[in-house]
C-alpha cells in the first residue's frame, strides 16, 4: 500500500472527511464503511467489509440474520453439546491435527 500523508480537520461535531486519496486507496465510496483501531497511540483506518464476497454465503447469512431477528428456527443447544463447547472453550487447537472418531457432514 502506498504511503500517503493527509490532514483532515475535525468539525465541532467530531466528524472528519476522509481525504480523496485515502478513500481511493481503501476502495471506499459513499455508504462504504471504515474501521478505526487504536494501536499504541496511533489510529489505524481500514476498510470494513460489511458484505461477504461470496454471494451464496452472503445470501445464507442474510437468511440466518432474518430468522434470528424474527425468532424463527431458534432453539437451545442440546445440553451435551453446550457442555462440550464450554469444556473446550479455552483449549488450544491444532488445525493440522487429525480428527478422531467419525465426522458427519
Amino acid at each position: 500500500m502506498p504511503e500517503i500523508h493527509e490532514v483532515a480537520t475535525l468539525t465541532s461535531k467530531g466528524q472528519i472527511t476522509l481525504p480523496k486519496s485515502i478513500r481511493q486507496v481503501l476502495g471506499v465510496d459513499t455508504g462504504g464503511k471504515v474501521a478505526f483501531d487504536l494501536r499504541g497511540g496511533e489510529v489505524v483506518v481500514t476498510r470494513a467489509d460489511a458484505n461477504h464476497e461470496d454471494p451464496a454465503i452472503g445470501a445464507f447469512l442474510g437468511l440466518l440474520e432474518a430468522d434470528i431477528r424474527a425468532g424463527r428456527h431458534m432453539q437451545s443447544l442440546p445440553d451435551d453439546l453446550a457442555q462440550a463447547m464450554l469444556a473446550n472453550a479455552r483449549r488450544a487447537v491444532n488445525l493440522d491435527e487429525d480428527i478422531e472418531g467419525e465426522v458427519a457432514l
